[in-house]
């Protein structure tokens, strides 16, 4: 498939992809090593939960996947298949940074609610790069992206043409969520949950950016 994506996608995964590594390196150090940004080793966990039947696991697992899910479903709900930047991108950012917040606030005392949220926000901003990109580009988590760059390696290797922005577009994603990743960890030893205000406030800010450009838009085509 070919790569045909406008600028604001590339700027959009590599914002979301390294907020999603500062968010999920949070959940995991906050809470029981629970990844919170993608449901494969969640989902893994689950299995071996209820395998050996310890359901309060299985129930805090089963939770998270759950969050995830619910912040996608809003996503969807919000935008619908819309793949134009206009205010329901805008107000899904602002949903999500919300939802971080309510995260970093109730992480100490309830680390339960405080995984759930931050999944739930995860769910929501990956959905919205998964809606905008017609389903090219996934920000919370990389496996796909590390898929991709092996299936490169080996066109390369046959001599097969590479589709060169796509090998680009996952080395963007899985560098910015690994450099996320660093800076949440470092983040979270020194000030713990607050680290979570970080990719808050970048989504807060970033929503009423968008708000703004739409406005100063609307202006324009006015005085046309």
């Amino acid at each position: 498939m070919t790569l045909a994506l406008p600028r604001e996608a590339w700027i959009g995964a590599a914002l979301l992809a390294g907020l999603s590594g500062m968010v999920n390196v949070t959940g995991y150090l906050g809470f029981e090593h629970q990844a919170v940004s993608h449901l494969t080793g969640t989902t893994t966990l689950l299995g071996n939960a209820l395998a050996q039947g310890e359901l309060r696991a299985a129930a805090q697992l089963a939770g998270v996947a759950l969050a995830f899910v619910l912040g996608a479903a809003c996503a969807g709900w919000l935008v619908g298949d819309s793949r134009q930047l206009d205010r329901r991108y805008a107000d899904a950012l602002l949903l999500a940074a919300s939802v971080l917040c309510g995260a970093a606030v109730l992480f100490p005392q309830r680390p339960l609610v405080g995984a759930l949220l931050a999944a739930a926000a995860c769910g929501l901003q990956n959905a919205l790069a998964t809606i905008f990109s017609n389903a090219l580009i996934r920000t919370s988590h990389v496996s796909g992206m590390f898929t991709d760059l092996g299936i490169g390696v080996g066109h390369l290797l046959r001599g097969t043409p590479l589709q060169r922005q796509r090998l680009q577009m996952c080395a963007l994603v899985i560098g910015c969520f690994f450099a996320g990743a660093a800076l949440g960890a470092w983040l979270f030893v020194r000030i713990g949950y607050l680290a979570l205000a970080v990719p808050a406030s970048a989504l807060g800010l970033t929503g009423l950016a968008l708000l703004g450009l739409l406005r100063r838009q609307r202006h324009a085509a006015r005085d046309a």
